[in-house]
């Protein structure tokens, strides 16, 4: 199949008028449960020769007026009932493009979201097909000269006049705000007088920050040969898995493939995957590129987006980095694309529509006959297996760009460190860190778990806090001294009494970022500490600012979440210590020894990056756990044949796809009886190739009051199981009381 050619009935190439009356088939969001049905307008006379598809309109609906997709244009109108006008076409140029409007389709059919979810999904808040969500553009007033040059002299002008004067004619024209800061009355004379003239100019929201000066790097024979392979296939469609060790100089090769695209006029996506990294990779890229790259994440503010957006469709800029989303950047000769820690989970939206930027991707590569480019240091499974099928290509970076060796790890049994009364710290740790900071090197400690503790109970009858919304229990956070529910944001003052006996014996169980931030202050009075998580960094430019006071040694320990494990490049970082380095073990999930695999590679890739030799700490209550072991010796083909034949044995991605049925009810009774019914009608459906398993409870089967029951399908062919999985979607469309959700593999079950 050509995906250069419009699909569907939604798509009409020309626009034709042979009558008196042309129609437009547009597409509105409506409520919660919205549909897959274009609606018939008739377009005025006025707008015959402007709208556009892939364009805006405003429509009249029942009392309302909606914002709507023209997805179609046709000449003739039907004649068996009457249709009502568009009232406004809202855009000067269509913001979904051909690609897009097949690309919209394409989410559609694969995930079974509605139309509408994916159109909106690869737009900024300002481009949306949503009434009262206007974002402005933003404008500048400049000031420049209005009459020659010969004419001055007829004038008498005062001294704060002629320098507004000589600026301008020395440097032409000026912002008005900065001239009114020399004398805002002269500003105003000039103005009165007509010597000088206001011009209002579009202008863009600042996201750009000071960068660093490009140092040209030799590159290593490893390097040259990666860039090599892919320079020969980069006007095809073509993906590689690029697996490079930590600081084996992976963003090194995206900036010089990145390079070789520009030079033949074509653009580049550069995928992240955590907000965090997003400023040390732009810093680098804007560095050799300059304002040649635009960035597209969810801490820009929504004018910021606009302005992004803006900029990448008007093609000022050739380079798009950011998270998952900027996959939809509206690039029209795209000439690589670019996923760095390509196995990360956050590539995967978990809400509707729930595509995975990679398949996006894929597609995207397939519409511009480019190379896709999967970096990683713990390829997913998957990926890795397709890489050994050869379905993708293999590449290879075995070494860090120094000629070092990765760090030496060691293991700490907790179990053993617990009985000598050490709870949160080791003490081989403690004498680590003390070293360190004798030394002025830095630290990073990682604990994937925020707040302060994550269970509040009492010991006398058992009773744990949990969010009267969820079935989780609430997390304390000390410094604000309440109790907070993860999920739903529930929150309320700490418990003083047992809620059950009355007892007032509350303990606060397992431990969380803010406690550990806690003991570290009174283990070492004199560190410098900043601790970065969600509760840290919810300001705008929290991460960067966090990132660049580290990296300029205002601090000597970071201590974070998982968001510092991946991609943080620090000269001075010679010890990294994981605090649980079995936490994600705990997660009954079938990934979550690959999970903990690649949090441990990953955050322990972050010591001795540079000159400084590195040394990992690892404390783990399961030492001996294969996971650990293989993170310990930076074994990453030895995890993957261990955990290829448990995956195999048990039926588990890669040897199946899965997809999850979740059936949801704010009634438990008429959840449970849906979702009996489901499964059996599944059970009925099964063959050779298809597995399916419950319905059960899922592991959190209460959220935000909404009770949640699961399916699980494993198949070896997806494509004969989303025919089945739409007629279920479409028999429970219009109950007001469940809600059926289809995740096409998930990454939690």
């Amino acid at each position: 199949m050509d995906l250069k050619q419009p699909r569907g009935c939604f798509f009409i190439c020309d626009i034709i008028k042979v009558g008196d009356v042309m129609v437009a088939n547009v597409l509105v969001e409506l409520g919660a449960k919205p549909i897959n049905k274009t609606f018939t307008y008739i377009v005025p006379t006025d707008f015959i020769n402007i709208i556009k598809v892939g364009m805006r309109v405003k429509v009249p609906f029942g009392k309302k007026q909606l914002h709507a997709f023209v997805l179609g244009l046709e000449d003739n109108a039907p004649t068996d009932y009457e249709l009502k006008a568009i009232i406004e076409v809202i855009d000067e140029q269509p913001v979904l493009n051909e690609e897009l409007l097949s690309l919209g389709k394409y989410i559609s059919d694969t995930t079974l979201c509605y139309l509408i979810q994916a159109y909106q999904v690869m737009l900024p808040l300002a481009l949306k097909a949503k009434i009262n969500k206007r974002v402005n553009i933003k404008k500048e007033t400049y000031l420049d000269l209005n009459i020659e040059l010969a004419e001055i002299d007829n004038y008498q002008l005062s001294p704060a006049a002629k320098r507004i004067m000589d600026l301008l004619i020395d440097k032409g024209s000026q912002k008005k705000s900065d001239l009114t800061k020399i004398s805002a009355s002269s500003v105003k004379t000039l103005l009165t007088k007509q010597i000088i003239k206001e011009i209002v100019k579009e202008t863009y929201r600042t996201t750009h920050h000071h960068h660093l000066e490009y140092k040209k790097v030799e590159l290593t024979d490893n390097q040259l040969k990666v860039i090599n392979e892919v320079k020969k296939h980069l006007n095809k469609e073509k993906p590689f898995l690029l697996h490079g060790v930590t600081g084996s100089g992976k963003t090194e090769v995206y900036m010089e493939l990145v390079s070789e695209v520009i030079k033949h006029g074509k653009q580049a996506i550069i995928l992240v995957p955590e907000i965090s990294l997003t400023p040390q990779i732009v810093s680098r890229f804007r560095s050799r590129f300059n304002d040649h790259v635009a960035i597209l994440h969810s801490g820009l503010s929504d004018g910021e987006k606009y302005d992004e957006w803006r900029k990448i469709a008007r093609e000022e800029v050739s380079i798009v980095i950011g998270a998952r989303s900027a996959i939809f950047a509206p690039f029209k000769n795209l000439g690589i694309i670019i996923i760095d820690e390509g196995h990360s989970t956050t590539y995967k939206q978990e809400n509707h529509p729930r595509y995975h930027a990679i398949e996006i991707a894929k597609w995207r590569s397939h519409y511009h006959q480019c190379p896709l480019l999967l970096g990683s240091a713990t390829p997913s499974l998957e990926s890795y297996a397709r890489a050994k099928k050869g379905v993708y290509q293999l590449l290879s970076l075995p070494d860090r760009i120094n000629d070092k060796g990765l760090p030496k790890v060691t293991i700490i049994d907790m179990k053993d460190e617990i009985k000598k009364g050490n709870r949160y710290f080791s003490t081989l740790l403690i004498d680590k860190i003390k070293d360190r900071l004798v030394k002025q090197e830095q630290v990073i400690l990682l604990l994937n778990r925020r707040g302060y503790s994550t269970i509040v109970s009492c010991p006398n009858c058992g009773f744990t806090h949990k969010c009267p919304n969820c079935d989780i229990s609430l997390t304390y956070h000390k410094k604000i001294n309440m109790m907070r529910c993860h999920y739903c944001g529930y929150g309320t003052k700490k418990l003083t009494k047992c809620l059950n006996c009355d007892s007032d014996d509350i303990r606060e169980l397992g431990i969380g970022t803010e406690k550990v931030e806690e003991q570290l202050t009174k283990l070492f009075p004199d560190a410098k500490l900043v601790r970065m998580d969600i509760d840290t960094t919810t300001r705008k430019g929290a991460y960067e600012h966090i990132l660049t006071d580290f990296k300029n040694e205002k601090y000597n320990i970071l201590l974070g979440t998982q968001m510092i494990a991946k991609g943080l490049d620090f000269p001075k970082v010679t010890l990294v210590g994981v605090i649980n380095g079995d936490t994600s073990l705990n997660i009954p999930d079938f990934r979550s020894g690959e999970r903990t695999f690649q949090l441990l590679s990953q955050v322990a890739g972050r010591a001795g990056r540079q000159d400084l030799e590195g040394e990992v700490i690892i404390q783990t209550y399961n030492p001996d756990h294969y996971s650990i072991e293989c993170a310990k010796n930076h074994d990453y083909l030895g995890f993957y044949n261990q955990e290829m034949i448990i995956r195999r044995t048990l039926r588990y991605p890669p040897y199946y796809f899965m997809i999850l049925v979740r059936i949801l009810s704010k009634d438990y009774k008429l959840g449970l009886e849906a979702s009996q019914k489901i499964g059996d009608y599944l059970k009925q459906l099964v063959n050779d190739d298809m597995i399916v398993l419950g319905p059960s409870t899922a592991n959190l089967y209460k959220i935000n009051n909404i009770y949640r029951f699961q399916c699980l399908i494993k198949c070896k062919d997806k494509a004969k199981v989303i025919p089945i999985l739409k007629d279920l979607i479409n028999h429970y469309e219009h109950n007001q009381k469940i809600n059926i959700e289809v995740d096409i593999d998930p990454i939690k079950i």
